[in-house]
């Protein structure tokens, strides 16, 4: 067995940076792309997670729910020090919503914005929301086509708040790494404040595992393994027929990455990020502070 995959199977402090759960019967939002006609649960999801090794997760608050994170919030309130999550918002959330969602586990918000209009990060109504998160040391997730993402990443490195790129920036699957959004977001690498999951290569590449080896090793020559997370994508909506959990930690594990490269992807990286040596404690503690600092 390659060290690599050793280190995977030993190492339950390993973390999932990408995964959704939900049922049928919830409430969805107008406008969707999408519903699924399955449940993806917190048990099957737990049942995943335990049967791998990857000991602590962070559940995405998925785009179909719209910004009712009701069951997001239910699934984190099951096991908050294993679980994290990323949540939706609109721009006029309150702080004091905020505050409630950080005290249960949120440690940001998602802009998914595949097949929506790009929103004017630098338009006034958005300004109170970046500011109230900055404050709070939260940071938003992008889901956007490689092209159209960097005037939105030069934007919130702008205001300081760090910036976490969905699904390997999502370039065209026809062009791959040659994407010329690709090859700009390669070049944020430097600014210490963009991290970029690999994660669902699926949506994103042509079939095949040339892309996975060729963007992965970019993406740690630019940006280095503190900067790089994985996530299964779990349970990869509209392609569950062609991925599973034990597929997508492979991809991963069989590129042949350096052992303290994938420790850093798979650990250290996503678990300084996400805060997961927080107790839950502290975490209502720098709320209190960060609402005392916006007072």
């Amino acid at each position: 067995m390659s060290a690599p995959a050793s280190l995977a199977q030993s190492h339950s402090c390993c973390v999932d940076t990408h995964a959704h759960v939900f049922q049928r019967g919830l409430p969805l939002t107008d406008g969707r792309r999408y519903a699924p006609g399955y449940d993806a649960t917190l048990d099957t999801y737990l049942q995943l997670l335990n049967t791998h090794d990857v000991g602590r997760a962070v559940l995405v608050q998925p785009s179909f729910l719209g910004t009712d994170n009701r069951y997001l919030l239910q699934a984190l309130s099951r096991d908050t020090h294993r679980l994290r999550g990323v949540a939706v918002v609109t721009p006029d959330v309150s702080e004091a919503e905020l505050a409630e969602l950080h005290s249960q586990g949120v440690t940001g918000i998602r802009l998914n914005l595949i097949e929506q209009a790009l929103p004017d990060l630098g338009a006034k109504s958005w300004a109170p929301l970046l500011e109230r998160l900055s404050r709070l040391g939260w940071h938003i997730e992008l889901h956007r086509n490689a092209q159209d993402l960097a005037p939105m990443l030069d934007r919130l490195l702008e205001v300081g708040v760090p910036v976490v790129v969905d699904h390997f920036g999502r370039p065209a699957p026809e062009k791959g790494i040659h994407d010329p959004g690709f090859r700009t977001l390669l070049g944020y690498g430097g600014t210490g404040r963009v991290w970029v999951k690999v994660s669902g290569a699926y949506r994103c590449a042509a079939p095949g595992p040339g892309f996975v080896h060729e963007a992965t090793s970019q993406l740690v020559e630019h940006f280095g393994a503190e900067r790089l997370m994985w996530g299964s994508d779990w349970p990869h909506t509209q392609y569950e027929h062609v991925m599973n959990y034990g597929q997508s930690l492979s991809t991963l594990l069989e590129l042949g990455l350096d052992a303290a490269v994938i420790d850093a992807i798979l650990c250290t990286t996503p678990a300084s990020f996400y805060g997961f040596e927080q107790e839950s404690g502290n975490r209502g503690a720098s709320t209190t502070t960060a609402l005392q600092r916006a007072s």
